[in-house]
C-alpha cells in the first residue's frame, strides 16, 4: 500500500481499545488473558480452536491448568507461583518440551511467551500460544531421517571396517607367515651350528677314549678302563640329552605335545629321578631331595613332562656347579598346589641375561665355555604352561640359582 491510499487521518470513532480488540480476536496465535491466581478471565478466538473449544464459558474462571496435561500440573502450580512473585516477559519451553490439553483429552506440543501487566484491578497476564504439532512433526521426520541417513552411513562403515579388517587380518597372516618363516630358517641355522659343535664335542670324547681303553686293555690298566668308561657314559648322556631336547623342540612346534594327567607318588618320582641323575654329578656333587609336611604324597599331573622339567632343571644345576657342591630339590604339596624347588650355588646368572633366559637357544654370556643347546629352559617353560603353571627364578652370579615351579597339584583332564 503506498503513501496516496492511507488514510490522512484515523476513523471517526476508531480507539486503540478499538485496536487492540481486534488484534485479540483475528490474531492467528491463541492468546489467554489470566489474573494473578492464574484463573483464565479471557481468551480469544485462536486460543478456543487450538484447545478445542467452542466457546469460552467453560474456560472463564478456570485456573490454566485446566489446559495443560493431567501428569504435569502439579508442577505447575509450583512454578507459576513462583512466577507470581517476579513476573516478567518471558518464553517457556526453552530446556525442556511443552504440551497443551485440548478438551477431547488429546495433548499436543505448544510453544508459550507470557507478558506480565498492571492496571487499577490488579496484576494480569497474556499468555500468547502456538500449536506446533506441524512443525514437531517436521522436526521428527527430519529426525528420523538423519536417523535413517546415520544407520546407512554406519552400516557401509561396518561394511568397509569389516573388509578392512580382512584385509588387515590377511596382511597380519602374510606377515606372520612370513616372520615365521624367517625364524625358522634363523632356527634352522641356529640349529645347525649348535648341533654340529655339541655333537662334534661327546662324539669326540666317545672315540679318543674307545681308542685309548684299547691301549689301557693291554696294559691291563682297569682303573684307567673305568675312568674312560665313565667319559663315554656321560658323552652318551649329553647326546641323549641333546637329542631329547631336540625332539621336545620339534613335538612342541608340531602342536603334538599331549597332556596325560595321571595320579602318582611325588616321592617315590623324584627319589628316582635323583638316582637316574647320579651319573652326571661331577666329584663330590650331592642331589639332596627335601620334603615339606603333607597330608599325602600323590598329585595328579602329567609325570612324564614333569620329569622332563626336573630332570632339565637339576641337569642345569648339575653343569653349572662346581665340584663338590650340594643341588636341593625341595617339594612342598598343599591343598591345591604342588611346588618343586631346584636350588643350587652354582655359577649363577647375571642380571643382564635374566629378561632374555626362557628364549630359544639364548645362553647365558658367563657360561658360554660349558655344554649346551640353549633349548633346555624354553622347553620346561612351555611344559609348565602345558601344565597350567609357574615358573619363576631369582639367580646371583657367584652365589647361586634358584628355580620355583608352582603346578596345581590336580590337573583337569583335557
Amino acid at each position: 500500500m503506498n503513501k496516496e491510499n492511507l488514510p490522512k487521518e484515523t476513523p471517526k470513532g476508531f480507539t486503540m481499545s478499538n485496536q487492540f480488540e481486534a488484534i485479540f480476536k483475528f490474531a492467528n496465535e491463541g492468546i489467554i488473558i489470566s489474573d494473578q491466581n492464574s484463573r483464565i478471565i479471557k481468551i480469544n478466538p485462536s486460543g478456543l480452536k487450538t484447545f478445542g473449544y467452542d466457546d469460552e464459558s467453560s474456560l472463564i474462571g478456570k485456573e490454566i491448568e485446566i489446559l495443560i496435561p493431567k501428569k504435569v500440573r502439579k508442577n505447575h502450580v509450583e512454578h507459576r507461583s513462583k512466577y507470581v512473585q517476579n513476573p516478567h516477559a518471558r518464553s517457556m519451553g526453552e530446556k525442556y518440551d511443552l504440551f497443551g490439553l485440548k478438551k477431547e483429552g488429546e495433548e499436543f506440543p505448544i510453544e508459550v511467551s507470557l507478558s506480565p501487566y498492571n492496571n487499577s484491578f490488579g496484576m494480569f497476564v497474556i499468555c500468547f500460544i502456538i500449536d506446533i504439532t506441524i512443525r514437531k512433526k517436521a522436526e521428527e521426520s527430519e529426525k528420523n531421517y538423519l536417523k535413517k541417513l546415520e544407520k546407512e552411513v554406519e552400516e557401509r562403515t561396518l561394511i568397509l571396517k569389516e573388509a578392512i579388517q580382512k584385509l588387515e587380518k590377511t596382511k597380519n597372516e602374510l606377515d606372520n607367515s612370513l616372520k615365521r618363516e624367517q625364524e625358522l630358517n634363523s632356527m634352522k641355522t641356529k640349529f645347525i651350528s649348535i648341533a654340529s659343535h655339541e655333537f662334534r664335542t661327546p662324539l669326540s670324547t666317545i672315540l679318543s677314549s674307545l681308542s685309548l681303553m684299547e691301549k689301557y686293555i693291554e696294559l691291563d690298566d682297569k682303573d684307567k678302563r673305568v675312568k674312560h668308561i665313565d667319559r663315554i657314559k656321560k658323552s652318551i648322556k649329553n647326546l641323549t640329552e641333546i637329542l631329547n631336547d631336540i625332539l621336545s623342540v620339534n613335538k612342541i612346534e608340531e602342536g603334538k605335545v599331549i597332556v596325560k594327567p595321571d595320579s602318582f607318588n611325588v616321592i617315590g618320582f623324584c627319589k628316582e629321578l635323583i638316582l637316574d641323575l647320579q651319573g652326571l654329578l661331577k666329584n663330590g656333587q650331592e642331589i639332596k631331595l627335601i620334603l615339606d609336611e603333607f597330608d599325602s604324597p600323590f598329585i595328579f599331573q602329567d609325570p612324564k613332562l614333569l620329569r622332563h622339567i626336573l630332570v632339565n632343571l637339576l641337569t642345569n644345576a648339575i653343569k653349572f656347579s662346581y665340584e663338590n657342591s650340594k643341588i636341593e630339590l625341595i617339594v612342598k604339596l598343599e591343598k591345591s598346589d604342588a611346588y618343586f624347588t631346584v636350588k643350587d650355588s652354582g655359577v649363577g646368572i647375571p642380571e643382564a641375561d635374566h629378561k632374555k633366559l626362557f628364549t630359544r637357544f639364548f645362553r647365558s654370556s658367563n657360561v658360554e665355555n660349558i655344554q649346551g643347546t640353549g633349548l633346555g629352559l624354553s622347553i620346561v617353560l612351555q611344559y609348565v604352561n602345558y601344565l597350567e603353571g609357574t615358573i619363576k627364578f631369582s639367580s646371583e652370579v657367584g652365589v647361586g640359582s634358584i628355580f620355583n615351579v608352582n603346578l596345581p597339584r590336580s590337573l583337569k583332564p583335557n
